[in-house]
Parts: C-alpha cells; sequence; structure tokens
C-alpha cells in the first residue's frame, strides 16, 4: 500500500550508509528496476520516500504500482508526487496529474480520473502534446461515466492539440457511432484509416461504422481485414464473431 502523503514528507534517518547517487540516478535505477521487478522497485522508491525522497520518490513509486496493476495505490502514489511537486514548484507537476488521472482511470475509477485530468488540464504549463492525451483520456473516463456530450467536447479539443494522433481519431469515430452520428462516424474514422491503415482495431471499428450504417458488405471487408492484418489476439476474436454473425449479409443487431 501507498505511504501518506506526511510520512512520504517525514524523512527519517536511513537505517544504512547514504545513498550518494543523484536523485536522478536513482530514479532512473528504480524505474529499471519496475520493469523486472516491480514489487522490489515498489520497496526500494517506499524506503526512499521514508528517507525525504521527495517527488522522484513518489512519482517511481507510482510508477512501480502501476507495473504490478495496483491502480488504486499508483493514483494516491501519483497524487502525492503532483501535490509535492506544486508544494516545493519542482517542474513536472502537471504532468503527474495526468499520470494520477491514467492511473484512476485504468484502475475503473472514472469519477476520480476526471477529477485528476481536470486539474492537469487546468495547470498553465501542461505541453500541448499533453494536454491532447489529457483530453483523450478525460473523454474516455466521460464515456466510462456515460456522459457523452462531454466526452464529444473533450474529443473535439484533443482532436484539435493532437490531430496525427490516429487512436484520437479512432475513439472519436467510435463515440460518433455509440451517438448515432454516422456521418460523423464515418469520417472520422477515414481519418484514423489515412493515419493507421493497418490498424486491426481501426479496420474493426471501420467494420463496426459500416454495418451500422447498413452496408454489409464494406463491414464483412474490414472485420476480414482485421483477422488478416492480426490473426490472434481480442480483436481477430471480435471480427471473426462478427463475421459469423453476419454470415447471410443481414445487419447485425444493435448492440
Amino acid at each position: 500500500m501507498i505511504l501518506p502523503l506526511a510520512m512520504l514528507l517525514a524523512a527519517a534517518a536511513p537505517a544504512g550508509p547514504a545513498d550518494s547517487r543523484s536523485d536522478k540516478a536513482r530514479f532512473d535505477a528504480c524505474v529499471h528496476q519496475s520493469d523486472g521487478d516491480p514489487i522490489a522497485a515498489e520497496k526500494t522508491a517506499a524506503d526512499w520516500a521514508r528517507t525525504g525522497g521527495g517527488v522522484p520518490a513518489a512519482q517511481c513509486l507510482g510508477i512501480a504500482l502501476s507495473a504490478a496493476g495496483d491502480w488504486k495505490s499508483a493514483t494516491g502514489a501519483f497524487t502525492t508526487a503532483a501535490s509535492l511537486a506544486e508544494q516545493t514548484h519542482a517542474p513536472g507537476a502537471a504532468e503527474l496529474w495526468v499520470s494520477a488521472g491514467d492511473a484512476a482511470l485504468a484502475g475503473g475509477d472514472a469519477a476520480q480520473a476526471r477529477t485528476l485530468l481536470t486539474t492537469a488540464i487546468a495547470a498553465p504549463n501542461l505541453p500541448g502534446q499533453m494536454k491532447g492525451e489529457a483530453y483523450l483520456d478525460r473523454a474516455r473516463a466521460d464515456v466510462a461515466a456515460n456522459d457523452l456530450g462531454a466526452a464529444r467536447g473533450d474529443m473535439d479539443q484533443a482532436l484539435a492539440l493532437v490531430p496525427a494522433d490516429p487512436v484520437a481519431w479512432l475513439l472519436s469515430a467510435t463515440l460518433a457511432r455509440r451517438m448515432g452520428d454516422q456521418a460523423r462516424a464515418t469520417t472520422d474514422i477515414k481519418q484514423a484509416e489515412t493515419r493507421a491503415p493497418d490498424s486491426p482495431e481501426v479496420l474493426f471499428e471501420a467494420g463496426n461504422i459500416a454495418a451500422a450504417g447498413g452496408d454489409m458488405i464494406d463491414a464483412r471487408a474490414q472485420w476480414t481485414r482485421a483477422v488478416a492484418v492480426a490473426p490472434t489476439g481480442d480483436i481477430a476474436q471480435q471480427a471473426r464473431a462478427e463475421l459469423a454473425a453476419t454470415q447471410d449479409g443481414a445487419p447485425k443487431p444493435e448492440r
């Protein structure tokens, strides 16, 4: 479990010799450790935090907890890191709010994700590219909260900031389909296809959108392409299911 903020701020005397490495060197080592052994990295980061590690220790704790799939605790660790960064005027607070929001979203807490990502977006020093991704992530949280109107607004903000991102166009197209806007869905999925023509996710959604518009020939062609470019995995399984369900060329049932 993550340490409360008060404990992270408290500086206790280290049990052994002081680590003479720079904060950057310790952080890089901790992140590298989280790739191979997130449980050990969590202990490393927590020990560092207890001895006054501040922002980098809390951030690495969040990374280690994320690698271990403990999203709730990771959200708390990134929130601590962001708060510490703001209190000490350290750089990167806005990016850390994004990390906190993304962890909350990954953990299924859409309400908290929206709150944290709103804090990130409001930060004056969040880079444009990252702000676009933050809007995109908040749109995903909006959808999870069944607030499709808010999701549309956030998605449009994301597209304005990261127009080269095929995932943004894919999610925008999917949202438009869910909202019954067939024209917008068709336009946006074509934008996604232009940027990622061999993406199975894009091809699968192109099939869904074609089916929603009643064009089962194109729908089946897109699902078939999705299977061809990535024969294994969840997308291929879903595409095969749609192909099997529409063998007679009839539109698939509404979902």
